[in-house]
Formats: structure tokens, C-alpha cells, sequence
């Protein structure tokens, strides 16, 4: 199949909807087309770099998937090669569930969401977690030495498959930091302006005490 996504999450239930929805038909073709989509590109590696944060869902021996935010730094998500991923796992509310999960079944779906650019991409992958003294090398590849975060363990990713979704009923959303840059401009013309009118107002009253322009 060249569609590696699609060989991994169209199960028959699944192309039994689409076909009933009338999807099937594009994905089929999708399939056939003879151009996988399997390794990491500059478009994925562009947007991973962006990126400061994304969801990801682990099954745990319950069988009941879980899903669970990690965030970093922008860019904390690495791209070790064309088919591995790495980042850092924080020290956080120590819960373990992705960790613990992952030990029985290492199987990994992630959704990163671009709002101010309504772009989501999908990756699915197994994991290996590296940890003590094995880290130490992974570390250094995965720190950045301007976040404070305390990193206790390494995701590693072996990508198996990923997909982009569609933009549909994504809300543009944007950060503090974005929204600055945007303001920028704004705020040093504001500055000039009211420096402007506290240098006027000086003037204005200084001519209405002395009763003469100088």
C-alpha cells in the first residue's frame, strides 16, 4: 500500500463507512497511487520546529487508549532522522501514564495543531524510552539550554506512518509571544506619539506662562 497511514488506522470497519459516505473511492486511490508517504520532509521537519506542544495517546494493559499534552520549548520535538522523532519528557505531575503505558505497548499516535496556520499533522510510531545513564547522550541531543524544564527520561520515535488533516474547523489561535509580534509596531508608534504629545502639552504650557511664543 502506498498510503502507510491508511494501511495502519483503515481497518474494514472503517472503509465500510467510507464507502458508505462516499469517501472511499479518494483514499482508494490514495492507496494506489505509487508515491508513499513515509519519510520525514522539509514540510514536516519546518512545521515540527514550530512546534511547543502536541497531544499524544498511549493504550494502556486496561486496554483504555489515554491521551496526554507535552509541551516545551518551540522546536522540542527533534527530528532525529527521515523516520525518528525525539523530545525531552519533563519532570511533571508524576502520573507515569504515557510512561507506564508505553511499557506494555509501544505503540504511539500524536496530533500537532498549528492554529494560527489551521494545520494539524498526525504521526503514529513506536516508542522506546531511554532513561539513567543510557539518557545522557539523548539528552544532550534533545536539551535546550534556555528552558528550565527538568527532563527526567527520552521519547525516542520510530515513525511508522503520518497524514496531514484537513484545516477544516480549526479556530485560528495565537500566542502571547505571536500576538507581541504582531503589536510591535503598534506599540513603538504609540510610544512616539505620546512622547510627541507630553513634548507638545510642555510647550502649550509654557507659552500660556509666559504670554509670548519665546
Amino acid at each position: 500500500m502506498s498510503y502507510p497511514f491508511g494501511s495502519l488506522v483503515f481497518t474494514p470497519a472503517i472503509k465500510a463507512l467510507q464507502e458508505r459516505y462516499g469517501s472511499r473511492r479518494q483514499y482508494a486511490k490514495r492507496e494506489a497511487s505509487g508515491f508513499p508517504i513515509e519519510e520525514i520532509g522539509p514540510s514536516e521537519r519546518e512545521f515540527l520546529s514550530e512546534c511547543d506542544g502536541f497531544y499524544m495517546a498511549s493504550i494502556g494493559a486496561s486496554g483504555w487508549p489515554c491521551v496526554q499534552h507535552r509541551g516545551g520549548p518551540r522546536g522540542f520535538l527533534k527530528v532525529v532522522d527521515d523516520h525518528t522523532l525525539a523530545f525531552a519528557d519533563f519532570k511533571g505531575n508524576k502520573q507515569y501514564i504515557s510512561t507506564g503505558n508505553l511499557t506494555t505497548d509501544d505503540r504511539v499516535a500524536l496530533i500537532l495543531v498549528d492554529y494560527p496556520r489551521q494545520a494539524r499533522l498526525k504521526i503514529l510510531g513506536h516508542v522506546t524510552i531511554v532513561e539513567s545513564d543510557e539518557a545522557k547522550q539523548w539528552i544532550e541531543r534533545v536539551r535546550d539550554p534556555d528552558y528550565e524544564g527538568v527532563i527526567e527520561r527520552v521519547f525516542v520515535i520510530q515513525v511508522e506512518a503520518f497524514d496531514w488533516n484537513c484545516q477544516q474547523h480549526i479556530t485560528p489561535r495565537f500566542t502571547e509571544e505571536q500576538i507581541r509580534s504582531v503589536l510591535a509596531p503598534v506599540e513603538r508608534r504609540m510610544q512616539a506619539l505620546e512622547q510627541e504629545n507630553g513634548t507638545l502639552k510642555s510647550e502649550l504650557a509654557r507659552l500660556h506662562v509666559t504670554g509670548h511664543p519665546g
